[in-house]
């Protein structure tokens, strides 16, 4: 979709960065509902239905983009639809995961998803890039849109315990209440909560600018694109394969500061790449698609860690409104990063408005790695 946004409709960095905001309103105004609604409600049902939105959302932009009337209003309209399905869908989906294996094996069975997320990043995006540089990105988006509805099909076929919850009589905003008060009761999870607040904002303002300095910068075609994120995969592979002895030997919070530490460098090295590489576009190219396996390292050893902790000292009776109350703390701001960046970009250069984003990074990392609060779990 970004792609789209930048080959189709020529955004700007002001407008990319407020097509990120329009993105986030759902973590903003309903987080706290969906928490008590996933708290109330089988799992499942949600998980599809969220799946069945977020894939025909998708297919409006070819439909929009082949009758002529694709803009950037409808980009944010659709943008809007996949955030709202995250919302529900995505909440739904960690608390199933959470009844299907038990807390016990989070860390474990994340790893093992890791390496299948890891496969899939490998080869989709360089089939994406081929897809966006033959046949247009609209029709990549097509494609992309028939994976939801696989997805469906292959989640219908599952047996899973997915029981239906105690019909509760009490109101929700009371709900809401208890949520908050239960986080802020914890002070594992106030620190979850801040750390992952701030390094969303920088992730969403490094996302809003980063392609329009890849390909308007540094000059890279969008099969160059698909390849770095191809290289990306690789990172997410090697996520999978070091989270447990990390774990093992530093514990899950140690982990969670060595991800949060690759990805500051990725933020720092990229608005340090020249356009011209060793006189040639395709070294910049290689340079971007080398911090692009930093980076996905990065986030899966910082977000696999994070989650597994999070549901691990948290009841079932708490754990809908406890993913959703973390999603508004957290995602729900994280907009503010890509209009704030956004603007840098516009009135002082994409490079300056990067580097802000990896100035703030290194002192994100190191307030994490001397935080009490982590050091006792």
């Amino acid at each position: 979709m970004p792609l789209c946004s930048v080959l189709l409709l020529n955004v700007s960095p002001m407008q990319a960065g407020l097509g990120a905001l329009i993105a986030g309103l759902p973590h903003i105004v309903l987080s706290l509902p969906a928490g008590v609604f996933l708290d109330r409600n089988r799992k499942l049902p949600i998980l599809l239905a969220s799946k069945a939105m977020q894939g025909l959302s998708l297919a409006s932009i070819p439909l929009a983009w082949w009758l002529g009337i694709l803009t950037i209003p409808w980009m944010y309209a659709v943008g809007f639809v996949g955030s709202l399905c995250v919302v529900m869908g995505g909440g739904a989906e960690q608390v199933f995961l959470t009844n299907l294996i038990g807390r016990d094996r989070l860390s474990d069975a994340q790893s093992k998803f890791a390496v299948t997320d890891s496969a899939a990043r490998l080869v989709a995006p360089g089939i994406a890039g081929m897809l966006i540089q033959w046949l247009t990105a609209p029709f990549a988006v097509l494609v992309n849109a028939s994976g939801f509805a696989a997805s469906i099909l292959m989640l219908r076929k599952l047996k899973a315990n997915d029981p239906k919850p105690p019909r509760s009589d009490k109101h929700p905003l009371r709900d809401i209440q208890d949520g908050f008060r239960f986080i802020w009761s914890q002070p594992l999870l106030r620190t979850l909560a801040l750390t992952s607040a701030c390094w969303h904002m920088l992730f969403y303002g490094y996302a809003a600018i980063q392609l329009i300095f890849a390909t308007r910068v540094l000059g890279m075609s969008a099969g160059m694109l698909g390849v770095a994120q191809t290289i990306g995969g690789i990172g997410v592979l090697l996520s999978s394969m070091l989270l447990k002895p990390l774990i093992q030997r530093r514990g899950p919070t140690g982990a969670m500061v060595i991800g949060i530490a690759l990805t500051a460098f990725a933020f720092c090295a990229m608005p340090m790449i020249p356009a011209g590489l060793l006189g040639h576009p395709l070294a910049s190219a290689s340079a971007c698609a080398a911090l692009s396996l930093f980076m996905d390292c990065g986030v899966m050893l910082f977000l696999m860690p994070y989650s597994a902790l999070r549901q691990k000292v948290t009841p079932d009776e708490y754990l809908g409104r406890m993913i959703s109350t973390m999603r508004f703390l957290t995602v729900a701001i994280a907009p503010l990063g890509s209009m704030v960046t956004g603007y840098i970009g516009e009135h002082f250069g994409v490079r300056t408005g990067l580097a802000c984003v990896g100035a703030c990074s290194i002192v994100l990392t190191l307030w994490l790695a001397c935080s009490s609060a982590l050091r006792k779990t």
